[in-house]
């Protein structure tokens, strides 16, 4: 339900706009007479877009657009005037008002200045909440059979709009996922959000997705819709849901299964439509068992369960996202880096990643940051706390020199084939694995052949 509050002290003009905006385009409204009424209604209800008077005795427009812009009151507001005159108008727009019109104009327009205004708000409102949400650094890259495998089913899961459950462990992109299935989803243009269970304050958990009244509860200083009600006609992601106290559980099973929710303090309820995503790093079928999540809600959310893939499972994936993010901070950063040394590219293949992909973005906008010159190089000694327990070749003073000749080429060739893997197969040029490898290409051509190194491999995954 879209609520638009008329602030006119004419009341056969308020009630005419009321009209009209309901007829074309189904909003419900609210008329204040004055000023003074207008904020006591903005903070008591949840208005999505303010038509206000400028012209009106006692608190005029001015002084409501800046109580409004003291109070924090993130509402868009169009104005309209009489008198013609737009200088007028132009302080108000500068006073935060969305935009401006006559009295005059016919009602088409001003209902389309409103609808304009309230997707304007939902889309500031989607970038706030994208530069919130992690791991949107890093898209799906790679082409490992696990992250093909993920791919697929997000394909076939996002054009159903029952619910489905993200599970894998902490920095693997389980919000992305989600992301991607909003995207491909029956609702794009809907609006996305966003919830962290674990980052709530227990006694807050509720007011967060179901919303308050005003006077709910100390502090309840204005009403305030909730989660599932600003994710309407969207997707509502639950992250971490295996932390949401039982209280919560019980009323968010009940909204699944009613699709409505009553705000604290009110007795009414309100009709919410939006597709939730949930997502956990937790064991939720051993937290049912141990009595510390409900059953009944599992089972509700689990209709489509997508398991994420921790990075260690997708090794093959690394010099990809590699390549992508040093592209991605070097540009943010203003440097122009060509090469990746040799020992930085071994030492990511043979690192465990305990932070999954977050991990890896850490430290390569670290190395970004401090790389002097045109080759990305790494410290070892920030990753030296899970390395692989078969990270690849190593050389001892004990080995023969058989075996270390062995050795050395087994090195060799995983870097041929991880620089391979990086250009999609290409060897010429500033940007080919021969210039990340810093030998000629001629050399190249020779090891792959040795090497058995089938190239075109690289070539084929890159489509």
């Amino acid at each position: 339900m879209t609520l638009v509050l008329i602030v006119d002290d004419v009341p056969a003009m308020a009630e005419q706009y009321a009209y009209d905006l309901k007829r074309l385009r189904g909003y419900e409204t609210l008329i204040a007479k004055s000023g003074r009424t207008a904020l006591e209604s903005l903070t008591r209800d949840s208005v999505d877009c303010v038509i206000l008077d400028l012209e009106m005795p006692g608190m005029d427009g001015f002084e409501v657009l800046r109580s409004v812009e003291g109070l924090g009151l993130r509402v868009p507001i169009i104005v309209y005037t009489g008198t013609g005159d737009y200088d007028r108008c132009v302080q108000a727009i500068r006073l935060g008002a969305y935009s401006f019109i006559d009295k005059a104009e016919p009602m088409e327009r001003v209902a389309q200045e409103v609808e304009n205004a309230i997707e304007r708000r939902r889309l500031a409102n989607e970038v706030t909440s994208l530069r919130r949400g992690f791991g949107l650094e890093t898209p799906l890259v790679g082409t490992s059979a696990a992250l093909s495998k993920l791919k697929e089913m997000i394909v076939r899961v996002a054009p159903v709009p029952s619910p489905a459950l993200i599970v894998g462990e902490s920095g693997t992109g389980k919000e992305l996922v989600a992301r991607e299935l909003h995207r491909l989803g029956p609702n794009p243009k809907g609006p996305f959000v966003a919830l962290n269970s674990a980052a709530l304050p227990h006694e807050l958990v509720e007011s967060e997705l179901f919303g308050h009244e005003r006077g709910a509860f100390t502090g309840a200083t204005a009403t305030r819709k909730g989660a599932f009600e600003a994710a309407t006609g969207g997707t509502l992601f639950l992250d971490e849901i295996g932390d949401l106290p039982p209280n919560a559980q019980a009323k968010l099973l009940r909204v699944l299964e009613e699709r409505k929710v009553t705000r604290i303090g009110a007795n009414k309820t309100i009709d919410v439509n939006a597709r939730v995503v949930a997502a956990t790093h937790r064991d939720l079928e051993k937290e049912v068992a141990d009595g510390r999540f409900r059953q009944d809600l599992f089972y509700r959310l689990n209709v489509f369960p997508i398991n994420v893939p921790s990075l260690r499972e997708r090794g093959e994936d690394i010099p990809l996202l590699v390549e992508y993010l040093i592209e991605r901070y070097a540009t943010k950063a203003g440097k122009r880096i060509r090469k990746i040394s040799r020992s930085a590219l071994t030492l990511f293949q043979a690192y465990e990643w305990p932070g999954n992909i977050r991990e890896l973005q850490n430290v390569i906008e670290r190395a970004v940051i401090l790389c002097d010159g045109d080759t990305f190089s790494v410290d070892e000694t920030w990753l030296t706390r899970h390395p692989k327990a078969a990270a690849g070749p190593s050389i001892s003073i004990g080995t023969s020199l058989p075996q270390q000749q062995h050795l050395q080429s087994e090195t060799e060739r995983q870097m041929i084939e991880a620089a391979l893997a990086v250009t999609r197969g290409r060897i010429a040029g500033p940007k080919g694995a021969a210039a990340k490898l810093g030998i000629p290409r001629q050399t190249l051509d020779s090891k792959i052949t040795a090497f058995g190194i089938d190239k075109h491999r690289y070539k084929s995954q890159s489509r």
